[in-house]
């Protein structure tokens, strides 16, 4: 038997945007702008616009941007996306 009494799910602790969600994730591939340009086809000023948030990332950039990151475009897209326990898409 677990001492584990419930299951309290974490607390979010700050907020994350689309464009930093991008930061982030290219960040821990370990990425440049410039090499993430280079393997997307996505200039690098227009990378950098995203991630600052002047630029939308839109869908079918969202896709370009994961296959490239090894992720599903909803981790770059929904950053802050939230689910209730016990619920099913």
């Amino acid at each position: 038997m677990s001492n584990v009494k419930t299951f309290r799910p974490a607390k979010k602790r700050i907020e994350v945007t689309v464009g930093e969600s991008v930061r982030i994730v290219r960040e821990l591939q370990e990425l440049s702008q410039g090499r993430l340009a280079a393997l997307t086809g996505i200039p690098q000023t227009t990378l950098s616009a995203i991630e600052n948030g002047w630029v939308n990332l839109g869908v079918e950039r969202a896709k370009v941007l994961a296959k490239a990151l090894n992720c599903h475009p909803a981790v770059l897209v929904f950053p802050g996306w939230e689910i209730e326990l016990g619920s099913a898409a």
